[in-house]
């Protein structure tokens, strides 16, 4: 677990706490573990897709000659499609599931971080604090945007939309920290 200078200074004693319990709760979650199944999942059907379309490309392993042509043609290109079609969605889906996935793991690691510290509402000014900073951060990229306990990629009509992110918004990460704020006593409402 690494905390940026910026990181730091910015922040107060619980936000503070409230971040670094978020990133420990990655790490007692196994989110990397299950991140690389996840990887692996989503690649093995991109080859899959991959290996399908080549097959079909080659016809299967079948040589032909015009005289042994029976119309069998029609399906071989019938297949050809399906399989073009798998090789250009198949990586799509996957990437969307990956996402999907990355967006539960942080609010598991939202939640998880709130019982180690039992203060929602330290991280929920953490992550208000943070996504209302105007910085950009100049050494996060779309490579390095799932480290940060918020997306810092900030641009381009609000990280065009939600469905790319790797984090869910951070309205909704405060609300739920902020129903939470309630079941411990705490004012909801105290985000400063």
């Amino acid at each position: 677990i690494a905390a940026t200078s910026g990181l730091i200074s910015k922040m107060d004693r619980e936000e503070l706490q409230g971040v670094i319990a978020h990133e420990m709760s990655h790490v007692g979650n196994y989110d990397i573990r299950f991140a690389l199944l996840v990887g692996v999942l989503v690649g093995s059907i991109a080859l899959l897709a991959d290996w399908f379309l080549r097959f079909t490309f080659w016809g299967g392993g079948r040589r032909s000659s015009s005289d042994d042509n029976r119309g069998g043609g029609g399906l071989l290109i019938i297949l050809f499609v399906i399989a073009l079609v798998l090789a250009v969605i198949a990586p799509l889906i996957g990437r969307l599931v990956q996402l999907a996935v990355s967006r539960r793991r942080e609010e598991l690691a939202d939640v998880s971080a709130v019982e180690l510290t039992r203060n929602p509402m330290g991280l929920a000014r953490a992550l208000r604090s943070i996504s209302d900073d105007p910085e950009v951060l100049e050494v996060a990229n779309r490579a390095t945007q799932h480290l940060y306990i918020v997306n810092p990629i900030k641009s381009f009509e609000d990280r065009a939309k939600s469905m790319w992110d790797t984090h869910p918004p951070i309205a909704e990460r405060i609300a739920v920290l902020q129903r939470i704020a309630g079941q411990y006593g705490q004012d909801p409402n105290a985000l400063g």
